[in-house]
């Protein structure tokens, strides 16, 4: 069974950065891909980046091209998301999801297992 933690979120002034992190266990990730998610009450889960586990090629969507960006350490079993330059519209609950595929996919959907979320809020 598949587990994923998310940490690191937290509070932060407008311009500010953060790095979230997902840990998984359970797996041998080596042919999963690894999406980040950002939801706000009322609204659908959006895509904001993505990681191939093994080859470390990433996607990321294009509003927050240039700011956010995922990276990961193997052997600690660790997707990271870094977010730069946040803006209050970057207020949400974010998500790490894992799917058994790889191809990068934009649609939550096509994710099996999800983390329980971490609140990131940006003041202006």
């Amino acid at each position: 069974q598949v587990q994923l933690q998310e940490t690191g979120g937290a509070l932060v002034q407008a311009g500010g950065s953060l790095r979230l992190s997902c840990l998984a266990s359970g797996r041998t990730f080596s042919r999963y891909t690894v999406g980040w998610f950002r939801q706000a009450p009322g609204k659908e889960r959006e895509f904001v980046s993505g990681i191939h586990w093994s080859s470390g090629s990433t996607s990321d969507a294009d509003s927050v091209k240039g700011r956010f960006t995922s990276s990961r350490d193997n052997p600690k079993n660790t997707v990271f998301l870094q977010m730069n330059n946040l803006k209050p519209e970057d207020t949400d609950i974010y998500y790490c999801a894992a799917r058994r595929f790889n191809v990068i996919s934009y649609s939550s959907s096509d994710y099996d297992y999800w983390g329980q979320g971490t609140q990131v809020t940006v003041s202006s």
